[in-house]
Order: structure tokens, then C-alpha cells, then sequence
């Protein structure tokens, strides 16, 4: 996939392409194919498997399935219909039966989500040890702290960068607890189909309810009653990514103003040149990264307002709103999570210009200081830095605690 006008979109690979959704759909076919068999809802002979899915839309134009989806609405119609084609009977009578289409789009696009997020929540561990890192290592480096852009009091480099390090904290937090849920409830959410389908069946609701059961865990979701007008997952998907993209950009927003040639007190480690002025370094990782920080939210917003707008069992144009603006909205966050990764990993730090810009500064910036002491009726102690340490600490242990839980998961994975 490509895109001229959003550079760096190659970092999010096959994630939420057409593709991608498409095999996404028929993995959802498979599953249920799988569970009603499986339950003895349907027949043994109509068992079919995503790679005999797989091989029967091999030969389908991708291009031409888009246009088929105009006409209901939704890609699971024509997609359905051309594998219906394309299968033995009985495998082509029982395709799909007991599920609707929005069941198939809405539980593919989790799969999706959950590759894109899952990715996410790698990039957020790597940048965790990176700053942690980095934090420690500059946790005594003189800087000039700003407010409002002007300078304010003296801090460390250490303490910013601990800043960044619990925005990123804070997003690992949101990601590491969301779920994944499958939606499966019929026309309009009462498994009416499945449970006729099941009519031979000892208890046909209880066997529905195994079927659903069956095919969550053969696609490794989580159980979850149909969904399918309480939009949840979606917008705390974009709600994470938000939470990301915001510690990103502002991990980008210090590095621009901090690598501004008058300032130099960061570089990026391989900046980006210009087309007409070849002295140039351009601070290109940060520049996109914003650029994602600042589109985020407004996609998040499309998808709170989908969800605020469910009506009856199914939401006319709401929930056709979430699709494409949930995939832009994880690939970009796909794509700034490798480049906020690489961006911190290689930032140059100038300590010598941080030590020169505090000290031109003047004693101006011991203002508060001064005022403070006067107040308590004492001289000016020797901690212009406040609890700059001990906060440091407090992020780093933050930091810590991650790291060992992540180990933990791992070694018990």
C-alpha cells in the first residue's frame, strides 16, 4: 500500500489494507464455518476452511468487489456471493448461515485492530526502555525550563524527558488494557437465524450460544454479547491511539522547539534535508509525527459521534462511518509509533548548549527562588531544582514496573 501524501505510511505494511480486510472476512467465515459444524448445527461435509476460502478468492478483483459493495452497502455481500460460486455444495449452502454482514465487517476489523494495536503497544515498551534510559542518564543535565515559551526556572533535561516518558507510561497503561471482542449476533442481534438453524437441537438456545463460543475462540477473542449498536471497542481503540499519538506529539513538539537553530539543544539523529538549501537538517521525524497528533483526534471524533449516533439494531451511515476512518486512524498510529521509536532511540542531546543557554539566562531565573525564600524569612537554599530527583524517580519507578511485568508475561507466554 502506498501514499504519496502521507509519508512513512510504508511503516504500517499490510496492516488495514484491502487485502488484509478481506482475509480478515474470511477468517471470520472459517471460524463460523468450524463452530456450526462443530456443534452439529450443520453438516460435516459443508466444513470450510480459510485456506480453501483463501484459494476460492484468489482469483477475485479486488477492485471489482468495491464496486459490488455499493449496492447493499457492505463488502461481506458480494464477497459472500462470489465464494457461494466458487464452493462445493454443501459448503456453499451453509457459507455464512446463522451470521449477518455486519457480524463479518465488525469482527474482521477487530482482527485488524488488534494486529495494528498490538504493534502499537510493542513501539510504546521500546520507547518505555528508551527513555527510562535516557531519563536516567540526563537526570543531572542543567536545562532551562519554559513556560508559555518564555524561560521559567532552572530544571534537567532528565525531568523533561521523565515528562515524556509517563505520557508514554500513561498510553501503555490504556493499551495493555484493552480487549478484543468478537460480534456475533445475527440480523439484529438475537442469533434468531442460528437458533432456527439449531432447531434439531436439544436446546437450541444454549447450542446458538456454543456456536458463538466456538468460533471466538478459534478466532482467540474475547467473549463479548453482540455489540453490534454499543460501539465500545471502536472508540476505545481510538481513544488509545489518541492517548499514543498525544505523548508522541509532544515528545515531537519539545524536540522541534528545542532543535530550532537559535536554541540547539536536541537534534534528531538523521535529519531531513530541503529541496533548495542544502544547510539544512529538517527535523522530518518530529514534523510527521505532529502531523499524526494533530489528525488523531479528529478521527476519534468520527468515531465517538458513529457511536453516539446508534439507532434501532443497526445504525444507517454511522456505522459505515467507522470503517475507513478507524483503518487511517490505526495505520497512521501504526506509522508515528515507528517513528516517535526511532526518533527517541537516536536523539542527539547538547548538553553544552542546555548548560549555556541556563546560564545566559542571568540570575533572572532565581527569581522564584529569591521571592520563595524572602517569604520564609531565609536565604536562598542551594535546590533551585526543587524535587526534581525524586520525581524523576517516581516516573523511573513507573518505568520499572512495566519492564518487569512485561517479563513476567513473557517467561509465563
Amino acid at each position: 500500500m502506498s501514499d504519496l501524501l502521507w509519508p512513512g505510511d510504508h511503516r504500517a505494511g499490510d496492516l488495514f489494507t484491502d487485502t488484509a480486510i478481506r482475509d480478515a472476512m474470511l477468517r471470520v467465515e472459517a471460524a463460523w464455518s468450524e463452530a456450526v459444524v462443530a456443534q452439529g448445527v450443520a453438516p460435516e461435509d459443508s466444513l470450510v476452511t480459510f485456506d480453501q476460502l483463501s484459494a476460492a478468492a484468489s482469483d477475485l478483483d479486488l477492485d471489482q468487489l468495491s464496486i459490488d459493495s455499493e449496492s447493499g452497502g457492505n463488502p461481506v455481500i458480494p464477497l459472500v456471493s462470489a465464494l457461494r460460486q466458487r464452493l462445493d455444495a454443501p459448503a456453499a449452502a451453509w457459507l455464512h448461515r446463522g451470521m449477518t454482514s455486519q457480524d463479518v465487517v465488525d469482527t474482521a476489523l477487530v482482527l485488524e485492530s488488534r494486529r495494528a494495536l498490538e504493534t502499537i503497544a510493542d513501539q510504546l515498551l521500546m520507547q518505555v526502555e528508551t527513555l527510562a534510559s535516557l531519563t536516567e542518564a540526563h537526570r543531572e543535565t542543567p536545562q532551562i525550563a519554559r513556560t508559555l515559551t518564555q524561560q521559567a526556572v532552572p530544571s534537567t533535561f532528565g525531568m523533561k524527558v521523565a515528562h515524556w516518558l509517563d505520557g508514554v507510561l500513561d498510553a501503555h497503561d490504556e493499551a495493555a488494557a484493552l480487549t478484543f471482542p468478537a460480534q456475533f449476533g445475527g440480523a439484529a442481534g438475537t442469533l434468531s437465524a442460528l437458533v432456527e438453524l439449531a432447531g434439531a437441537q436439544p436446546n437450541p438456545q444454549e447450542c446458538a450460544l456454543a456456536v458463538v463460543r466456538h468460533a471466538t475462540q478459534a478466532l482467540g477473542l474475547d467473549a463479548a454479547p453482540p455489540w453490534h449498536v454499543v460501539r465500545t471497542p471502536f472508540t476505545r481503540y481510538a481513544a488509545s491511539t489518541t492517548t499514543a499519538t498525544t505523548a508522541w506529539g509532544h515528545i515531537a513538539n519539545d524536540v522541534l522547539t528545542l532543535s530550532r537553530s537559535e536554541i540547539g539543544e536536541v537534534t534528531e539523529g538523521a535529519g531531513g534535508g530541503s529541496s533548495t538549501m542544502p544547510h539544512k537538517a529538517n527535523p522530518v521525524l518530529s514534523v510527521l509525527i505532529r502531523r499524526t497528533a494533530l489528525t488523531t483526534p479528529p478521527l476519534a471524533s468520527t468515531l465517538q459521534l458513529a457511536a453516539s449516533d446508534a439507532v434501532d439494531e443497526r445504525t444507517p451511515g454511522g456505522w459505515h462511518a467507522e470503517w475507513d476512518s478507524l483503518r487511517i486512524l490505526l495505520r497512521r498510529s501504526v506509522v508515528a509509533g515507528s517513528q516517535a521509536t526511532d526518533l527517541v532511540r537516536a536523539l542527539t542531546v547538547h548538553a553544552d548548549a542546555m548548560a549555556f543557554n541556563l546560564s545566559a539566562a542571568g540570575s533572572a531565573v532565581l527569581s522564584e527562588q529569591r521571592s520563595m525564600a524572602s517569604l520564609a524569612g531565609h536565604e536562598p537554599g542551594g535546590q533551585p531544582l526543587g524535587a526534581t530527583s525524586l520525581l524523576i524517580d517516581a516516573t523511573l519507578r513507573r518505568a520499572q514496573a512495566v519492564h518487569r511485568s512485561n517479563a513476567h508475561a513473557e517467561r509465563t507466554r
